[in-house]
């Protein structure tokens, strides 16, 4: 039977969380009015854009840094026809096994089935944006299979009920008081004098999880990087659970979305300053975990790598797109976008929120979404990427193939006609200055309808009293 070609796949709806169930608009709204989250984020991204500032001003040759972060990204999109195939031949050639997931539903039966085969019900997880994106806890669960974060704040996520809402540090809109709370609450055996001191904090979850990783027999990872020439995969983390779930358990799968491949080793001499620097603000990664395939008697022993697409062929199709699979998850983008640090991550309905999520969630699922209109485009997030996606630009187009409503055509049609007559525009400016008598304290903040589908999401500076044109000629 011939198969027909239907155009590149994007992610499913229905499974993982790239698909949120409200627009933007409605829930940053309702995060707005939480003054509690707001503090949060403003009080731990100012944090972290202070450290990051620090680490990258020690260095003289940053920018040439990220150039070749860049040209690296550049050249593995292009290539990833022979590097993945060349990653699959090296993982194997040193005891691994590799699987192929077209989209999150395939990757998550693989999973559930390597763990069955295991005969345990019980894995433990590094924190990995993919099986975030896939929805892999969900789909181990239903399976009877239970997923235990490691990631101390993944953790405080899970035990929260929660969603995480910031690429790094998922639980950023917690805060100590609350982090008390919920582990009295979940946490089994923790002592009831607990206090919201970081360090007590810590010793609770490190007791809670001591026991899951000299027990459990299955280990699942994300990856930061892979390398083709080698087989090498590579966990950066902070914590040492990563180093824990990588080494003690039997089994290990890694889950690993197509991009983050590597040509060769030397690539992670630019990689591993540019990360640690742009996400933690750290000189380099506490911990860095390398291996290769398996080696007997030290480590797991059996080793799954899956290959995930789940719609990345889809983005690396537009060539005005496919740049936003160069990111490397730092994070660094949400701590400086205006935007993300009042209305947190869970306003966006993705896994990855903030200026990446904004052009990367929409191009993986092909869907219509108003997150390329959640930026101000006032361009700090590409002045902080370690590999210089310009977001900015990404955004705009991305705007250009999304629906736009009527009255707002209508609105720029109507510009675009009084600004190409001199006579008109003298005449609109004019009329613009009837704006002020609704004016309150600057800004137009409610307009009459149909215009008020414009103010519902945004505010106008008052017409000035006196035009360009009017100084210009009185001066």
């Amino acid at each position: 039977m011939s198969q027909t070609f239907l155009g590149m796949p994007h992610a499913p709806a229905g499974v993982g969380h790239l698909h949120g169930d409200r627009p933007f608009p409605d829930a940053a709204r309702d995060a707005l009015a939480n003054t509690q989250l707001r503090r949060n984020l403003g009080h731990a991204t100012a944090t972290i854009r202070a450290k990051r500032a620090s680490v990258v001003g020690e260095l003289d040759d940053w920018e040439e840094l990220r150039l070749a972060g860049e040209a690296l990204k550049a050249y593995t999109m292009a290539h990833l026809d022979r590097l993945l195939p060349q990653l699959e031949a090296a993982v194997t050639a040193r005891g691994g096994v590799v699987h192929w997931a077209r989209d999150a539903t395939e990757a998550n039966q693989i999973v559930v089935d390597l763990v069955r085969a295991t005969g345990t019900d019980e894995v433990v997880k590094v924190k990995s944006m993919a099986t975030a994106e896939i929805g892999l806890n969900e789909a181990l669960a239903a399976a009877g299979i239970a997923a235990v974060e490691t990631d101390l704040a993944e953790l405080i996520v899970q035990l929260g009920h929660d969603e995480p809402s910031h690429i790094l540090v998922p639980a950023i809109h917690r805060n100590r008081a609350e982090i008390r709370e919920i582990f009295l609450r979940e946490m089994p055996g923790v002592d009831p004098e607990l206090t919201d001191e970081p360090r007590r904090l810590a010793m609770a979850a490190r007791a809670h999880l001591r026991a899951k990783f000299l027990t459990t027999k299955v280990a699942i990872s994300g990856a930061n990087f892979g390398i083709a020439e080698t087989g090498t995969i590579t966990v950066v983390e902070s914590e040492g659970n990563g180093r824990m779930c990588l080494t003690l358990p039997d089994t290990l799968i890694t889950v690993m979305g197509i991009e983050k491949v590597v040509p060769t080793w030397t690539d992670l001499e630019v990689f591993l300053q540019l990360l640690p620097r742009s996400s933690t603000g750290e000189r380099m990664n506490p911990y860095t975990s390398t291996w290769t395939g398996v080696t007997p008697g030290d480590g797991p022993q059996t080793f799954h790598l899956v290959l995930v697409d789940n719609g990345r062929t889809a983005v690396l199709a537009d060539p005005a797109g496919r740049s936003a699979l160069h990111c490397i998850r730092c994070s660094a983008c949400l701590n400086v976008c205006p935007v993300y640090e009042r209305a947190g991550g869970h306003a966006y309905g993705s896994v990855y929120p903030g200026p990446i999520g904004a052009v990367l969630t929409p191009q993986l699922t092909g869907a219509a979404t108003s997150l390329p209109y959640a930026s101000s485009l006032c361009g700090a997030c590409f002045d902080a990427c370690p590999v210089r996606i310009d977001i900015p630009s990404m955004l705009v187009h991305l705007r250009s193939t999304q629906p736009h409503p009527a009255t707002e055509r209508a609105a720029f049609e109507a510009v675009a006609w009084t600004m190409a007559s001199a006579g008109r525009f003298r005449l609109g400016e004019r009329l613009l200055r009837l704006g002020r008598l609704i004016a309150r304290r600057g800004r137009i903040r409610r307009l009459p309808p149909p215009l008020s589908a414009w103010t519902d999401t945004r505010d106008l500076p008052a017409p000035p009293q006196q035009t360009f044109r009017d100084w210009w000629s009185a001066r």
